[in-house]
């Protein structure tokens, strides 16, 4: 059977039953993923130096003789060192390997290779340490790819190989049209360059073409899903006077608040239904335009739905909404797992007879036997929590109901049209009067006992304070390059700097029951200091909360910095976060800065976005997203406006792709591994 992009990846020559497996970890299955999980980076061959010729302290390729090999020294049990001496005609080159085995014994000497790695030692004693080798033949610019255990980057290359020699030339899922319009080559050229270039020009113009593809699939994909999303029909509501819900709240709306609920009402008076998405900064009050459109959709007569990611949150809503709803008239009501069988029958009860107006809960709302009477609204927290297949069954429940998301992470708004390009966008870009500014500190580990000591300080006088790491549990190669992680440092901790306080622990391989029970506890002010990762970052709102300790501050974005500061400052108490960096780099540490010095997280956003690109803005993967394999939103905008024009006019002449089957195909696969997330 011949081969073809959508075989299954085992029937390439070399890979077999027991490298598919392996390659499933990296979510190749097919040929097609094969030929698309592409390069992360290349090294460059194209002109090796000598010993001397090398940068310290920089990557080089060396070309050199091998004159001499060490025997095996056992450093200790797992740690094997290998000493290999190279020269060439002016110096010599001291290599050590590291349970390297294998590859030392295929090192013959007197023979010459090219060793890649970072040149180290000095001057005129030069040192190298794990280089990858090459034939001494070899040149060009060598492959990279994304690993998992069992697969190396030579592996992949020549089973990528192997592909492309039996598919032969490759069909364009473009019409020569549009690649004439926007100068772009052949998909058949693209795939071979982008893993075989011979020079940096044809890694370009091959990756121009993939980052164009890519571009174009994720915006038709999610036109796609705004078009179906308009050809829905809903029951418009009416408007309806505001003035009693406006007057009931214990403060002034701001104005951000105020335009974001009335985009969201007039939305709700339209044929269609609502997709909207309101975006704000930490406590910018996105909630409260949820309870607008609530009670809007409650004098219509309908009911609502509020979906949280956590029980715990869940809650919250419920204490916050409740005293402000319920003496308007509606009936909010608690639906999650920890409710009993009798209750949560009771509960669905009053839901199905339309007894109950609001119902706020986590996945339980998603449930077979969740009926409601007349579902007009469906609100989601923490959008990027939910996949788009969960949304989805939420509004199922109802006619055509209409749907408002809620995020806290700011998003710069070029990002978010695409990420969000099935939706309507409300900004909320003020803070309500009264929210504290949250004073940040950068300092490094030599500061660390100072800082421990204003932490306790703050609990002694009742508060409490949370401290963030970048690693659950440490790394049992030893390759944590100093990173604290959570586990082991929750106890360092509890025995030494906070011994005799009550810490907690939270991260996420706990259970879901331990996640509950830590953020309970944190809330109940039970725990005094939760030592947590970032699954903390989208938390519970505890206002004794007021210091923030993040450790190994530079391993994490701005963005992502700013959602965990936001946890602290939520009460009448002066807030802190301490950002804790032993980072020399200078571009890290005027990161860590622009942090301390900025409380906007729109313009944090912007700034992180910059510097970092979008492939970690959020901190974790985006769920209920696309992955992207090679676009960089930041630095391929121009090729983004490009695509959504190119979009349009492969739309408007060929809705169904007819004529493009292969576009459609990977639109689709796109998509659906979105949903599916």
């Amino acid at each position: 059977m011949p081969l073809t992009l959508e075989s299954e990846i085992r029937y390439v020559k070399g890979v077999g039953e027991a490298r598919m497996k392996l390659y499933r970890r990296l979510g190749v299955e097919t040929v097609g993923d094969l030929l698309y999980h592409l390069p992360r980076e290349y090294v460059d061959l194209t002109a090796p130096r000598t010993i001397l010729e090398a940068p310290l302290g920089e990557p080089a390729a060396i070309r050199a003789i091998v004159a001499s090999k060490s025997r095996e020294q056992r450093i200790r049990r797992g740690l094997s060192v290998f000493k290999v001496t190279a020269v060439d005609d002016v110096s010599s080159l001291t290599i050590t390997f590291f349970n390297a085995k294998y590859t030392v014994d295929g090192l013959r000497e007197n023979q010459e290779y090219i060793f890649y790695g970072k040149m180290e030692g000095t001057l005129l004693r030069r040192e190298m340490k794990a280089p990858a080798v090459y034939p001494g033949q070899a040149g060009g610019l060598v492959p990279v790819y994304p690993l998992t255990a069992g697969l190396t980057s030579r592996g992949i290359a020549a089973n990528v190989d192997a592909a492309l020699k039996e598919l032969g030339e490759l069909p364009d899922s473009l019409p020569a049209g549009l690649r004439r319009k926007y100068n772009l080559c052949t998909l058949d050229f693209a795939l071979r360059n982008i893993h075989r270039p011979h020079t940096r020009k044809e890694a370009e113009i091959a990756r121009r073409r993939l980052i164009f593809e890519e571009l174009l699939c994720l915006g038709m994909g999610f036109a796609r899903l705004k078009e179906g999303r308009q050809q829905l029909t809903a029951r418009p509501m009416s408007p309806q006077d505001m003035g009693p819900f406006w007057a009931a709240l214990p403060f002034e709306p701001t104005g951000a608040q105020r335009r974001a609920a009335e985009e969201a009402m007039a939305d709700l008076c339209a044929s269609r239904p609502m997709n909207r998405l309101v975006q704000g900064d930490v406590g910018s009050g996105k909630t409260l335009v949820a309870a607008a459109c609530c009670y809007f959709a409650f004098l219509n007569g309908r009911q609502s739905a509020l979906m949280a990611p956590t029980e715990i949150l869940a809650e919250q809503h419920l204490r916050s909404l409740k005293p402000l709803l319920e003496p308007l008239g509606m009936r909010a009501e608690l639906l999650t797992g920890a409710l009993t069988a009798r209750e949560k029958r009771e509960v669905k009860g009053r839901l199905a007879s339309g007894e109950t107006h609001l119902a706020i809960g986590t996945h339980a709302l998603l449930t077979g036997d969740s009926l409601f009477r007349d579902l007009g609204l469906c609100v989601t927290d923490e959008q990027h929590r939910f996949g788009v297949a969960q949304r989805m069954a939420l509004g199922q429940k109802g006619e055509s109901p209409s749907t408002l998301v809620m995020s806290a992470t700011p998003i710069p708004r070029t990002l978010a049209l695409i990420i969000y390009g099935d939706l309507d966008l409300s900004v909320i870009d003020q803070l309500p009067v009264g929210r504290q500014k949250i004073e940040t500190y950068l300092i490094d580990g030599g500061k660390r006992d100072r800082a421990f000591g204003y932490v306790r300080q703050h609990l002694d006088r009742g508060l409490q304070g949370y401290v963030v790491c970048p690693l659950v549990e440490e790394d049992p190669e030893g390759g944590a390059d100093g990173r604290k992680a959570a586990v082991a440092y929750a106890a360092q901790l509890a025995e030494g700097p906070f011994r005799g306080y009550r810490l907690g622990l939270l991260h996420g391989r706990m259970k879901p029951a331990e996640k509950e029970a830590a953020m309970r506890a944190f809330a109940s002010g039970e725990t005094q200091l939760l030592v947590a990762t970032t699954v903390v970052e989208v938390g519970i709102d505890v206002p004794n909360a007021v210091m923030m300790v993040v450790e190994n501050a530079e391993r994490f974005g701005l963005s992502q910095l700013h959602q965990l500061r936001g946890r602290v400052g939520r009460g009448r108490e002066k807030s802190t976060c301490i950002l804790i960096s032993d980072a020399k780099a200078p571009d890290t540490l005027q990161r860590l800065k622009y942090l301390c010095a900025s409380g906007d997280g729109f313009q944090i956003a912007e700034y992180d976005l910059k510097l970092r690109g979008p492939g970690d803005f959020f901190g974790m993967r985006q769920h209920g997203l696309p992955q992207m394999k090679i676009a960089d939103l930041s630095q391929d905008s121009q090729t983004l406006y490009e695509t959504q024009e190119a979009a349009r006019e492969l739309l408007a002449q060929d809705p169904e792709l007819s004529g493009c089957p292969g576009l459609a195909r990977r639109i689709a696969r796109m998509m659906s591994t979105a949903a599916a997330l």
